[in-house]
């Protein structure tokens, strides 16, 4: 019994540093706006709201941001795209008390990147950010790669790296997860 759970909360774990990213190395670990990053990048930059509504927390970040298991937050999902290609899944969580005050509009950003608006703040502080490599049973992983491809014929990737971290100003704070798609290291 005792294994079990020590082998579960060990599934459940993020990394302090992510471990064999190879490629994908460099992008997880800058601390920098990713989205500022990915228009340097890319030609075309654009974010595709997916989805933006009350819901509840994935059992791994009640915890982290400190809220009880029936709390319900306001869930932004939104894929990052580069020359037309989904490269970057993001999933915002943002407490109800969080969208008082200085980020009381960041419910309605639309087509807007979250990243640039948090980075234009220096009053934004951000904790370390933390890795995980995402498997088909992590629900991260089904809602980023649902948006993937409509083609039955391409398969899903074994796994997805993902980072993510939050950020707090004036004790309100989002956590941001970002899910790194195989079109980001394409090159065209």
């Amino acid at each position: 019994m005792k294994i079990q759970r020590n082998l579960a909360s060990t599934r459940q774990r993020w990394l302090k540093k992510p471990i064999q990213a190879n490629r994908l190395q460099l992008w997880l670990i800058d601390n920098g706006s990713l989205t500022s990053r990915l228009q340097q990048h890319f030609s075309k930059f654009a974010v595709k709201p997916i989805s933006v509504k009350y819901a509840k927390l994935i059992q791994d970040e009640v915890a982290l941001l400190h809220q009880p298991n029936y709390q319900i937050a306001l869930i932004r999902e939104v894929l990052l795209m580069g020359d037309d290609q989904a490269v970057l899944f993001a999933h915002s969580v943002i407490p109800r008390a969080s969208l008082r005050g200085a980020w009381n509009r960041l419910g309605r950003l639309g087509n807007k990147p979250l990243g640039a608006t948090l980075f234009a703040n220096p009053k934004v502080k951000r904790t370390a950010l933390s890795y995980k490599k995402l498997t088909p049973n992590h629900v991260l992983y089904q809602h980023a790669t649902r948006h993937l491809t409509q083609n039955p014929d391409v398969r899903k990737p074994p796994y997805l790296w993902a980072r993510r971290s939050i950020f707090s100003l004036n004790c309100a704070n989002i956590m941001v997860t970002e899910v790194f798609l195989p079109d980001l290291l394409i090159e065209g």
